[in-house]
């Protein structure tokens, strides 16, 4: 039994937003910056069709264990609500394929390295005459420019470039990314974020636009908060397991049983916290007047919370907090979070139905008139689409596609 099996079905009857249902994005990327980036325009309702390598397909089609019926769960987290097709691009059948979508759609967007857009004539300089209503929308480690444009990179080298793992983890031990994949969520959100601000603009101009997003630039604006106070004050900020903030009372503290995380980010909540704890008068004190002050004593604070904290248990707390509005939590496990009875309720967390059986989803977590749900499609088996968007969109007839399959083109 795996724990999908305790998660609730997608309900197909409140499915299917379609607020960008008129945008066809065509998805010439892999990993996760890219398929992360068209998933989101997909559940907003986008057309996202999926050009994949004949055989092989999406790099994460791979990235295993572990897998569910022989299928990337890693693939599964970031292919949603699209199609998939299987184009040789590199065949000039494969590239006259290619050339008859482009000019049915809105979107070209890629995680090609310029060098490999040129040689492959997919940069925009080369497309923008035949095709100037295109919104192309580059998503490289690097961007477009720059002596490292040309570099191949993964979220690993983009969180090195960008300093966060340098302020993640202890002092004391060696540098740490971030627990999920930052450089590309963040830099696939920028772009699907800047495709929505080229498509309106296009609708007032009618003209296409050029996106270049670099992971390292997402990165380094995700640390923004970090960086400008180093800017502006020459102090070096470095990891310390999350006690440094500028927030006097702002980490994880020990209960008698489980870690909770606290911040007293104003002086009304530092105010609260004492009279729920019970000592008001440590509170008042007038050398803790202010969070500057308090950074000042944050030694002492911290030692007298944390013996306060490790008299009971977090349960204790939380219900305390909660009952006088001071911000606090569980650090939770993510088998804790997958039973998160909120996040079910609200259908964050689900499973839906494949071509291989039941699958897991983490869905959009946006809200559209009271609504989350946003699953219409499962991530899709390799080529599986094909024969339809053949057909469909290039009015293709059988012969012609058993040909194209026969010579390898798809």
């Amino acid at each position: 039994m795996t724990p999908q099996e305790n998660l609730p079905y997608a309900d197909s009857q409140k499915n299917g937003l379609e607020l960008l249902a008129p945008l066809r994005v065509l998805d010439l990327t892999t990993s996760i910056a890219g398929p992360y980036a068209t998933q989101l325009l997909a559940d907003l309702g986008a057309t996202v069709l999926k050009v994949e390598k004949p055989g092989t397909g999406d790099d994460t089609r791979a990235w295993g264990p572990p897998f569910l019926q022989d299928v990337s769960l890693w693939y599964l987290s970031v292919n949603r609500n699209k199609h998939s097709l299987t184009l040789d691009v590199s065949q000039p059948e494969g590239r006259e394929v290619l050339d008859g979508l482009l000019v049915q759609s809105d979107v070209l967007v890629l995680n090609m390295v310029p060098r490999v857009q040129r040689k492959l004539g997919l940069d925009y300089d080369s497309l923008k005459a035949a095709y100037p209503a295109l919104i192309h929308a580059s998503l490289t480690g690097f961007g477009l420019t720059g002596p490292r444009s040309d570099f191949p990179c993964y979220d690993l080298i983009a969180e090195g470039y960008a300093g966060i793992m340098d302020l993640t983890g202890e002092l004391e031990s060696a540098p740490q990314k971030v627990g999920t994949p930052a450089a590309d969520l963040l830099a696939g959100q920028d772009l699907a974020l800047a495709v929505l601000a080229a498509y309106i603009a296009r609708g007032q101009h009618g003209r296409g636009t050029q996106i270049d997003i670099s992971m390292q630039s997402s990165m380094t604006r995700f640390v923004s908060p970090r960086l400008l106070p180093y800017l502006g004050s020459g102090e070096l900020p470095r990891r310390s397991g999350g006690k440094d903030s500028v927030i006097a009372i702002y980490q994880v503290f020990d209960t008698a049983d489980d870690p909770l995380s606290l911040g007293l980010g104003n002086d009304r909540i530092w105010q609260r916290f004492w009279q729920a704890v019970g000592d008001p008068a440590f509170g008042a004190r007038v050398e803790f007047a202010s969070n500057a002050h308090r950074r000042t004593h944050r030694e002492a604070i911290v030692m007298h919370i944390a013996e306060l904290l490790r008299t009971q248990p977090r349960a204790h707390w939380l219900a305390l907090f909660a009952e006088h509005n001071i911000p606090a939590g569980p650090i939770n496990r993510l088998d804790q979070v997958a039973q998160d009875p909120d996040l079910l309720d609200k259908g964050l967390i689900y499973r839906a139905r494949a071509s291989n059986g039941a699958i897991p989803q983490v869905g959009l977590g946006i809200g559209f008139d009271g609504s989350q749900h946003v699953h219409r499609k499962s991530p899709p088996a390799l080529g599986e689409d094909t024969d339809d968007v053949l057909r469909g969109w290039l009015g293709y007839a059988g012969p012609r596609i058993d040909a194209l399959r026969e010579r390898g083109v798809i």
